[in-house]
């Protein structure tokens, strides 16, 4: 809780940011329920708007492979750094 009150600055009121980005959120979901189907109004909708099966499941093998990858050379990164670094003195 210090760091949420570190970094959002409240003073008296707590559930001041809470509330505030609940109703943000709020706001957003109704306004997307509202116009459910529709990306543009009247004009284009989900299902018009998605690509062909065809090229999403060749982005799906590509992930497939990629994002392990990816994971994998930032786990190694993060291992071979590990504890080389120090605090900055001026």
């Amino acid at each position: 809780m210090l760091a949420f009150r570190t970094v959002t600055y409240c003073t008296e009121n707590e559930e001041t940011p809470a509330s505030t980005v609940g109703i943000f959120l709020l706001a957003f979901y109704g306004l997307a329920y509202s116009l459910f189907p529709w990306l543009v109004v009247d004009k284009l909708t989900i299902w018009n708007a998605a690509s062909a099966p065809e090229a999403l499941l060749v982005i799906f093998y590509g992930t497939v492979v990629v994002l392990p990858v990816i994971i994998g050379y930032t786990v190694f990164a993060y291992r071979v750094f590990w504890g080389k670094s120090t605090a900055l003195k001026y």
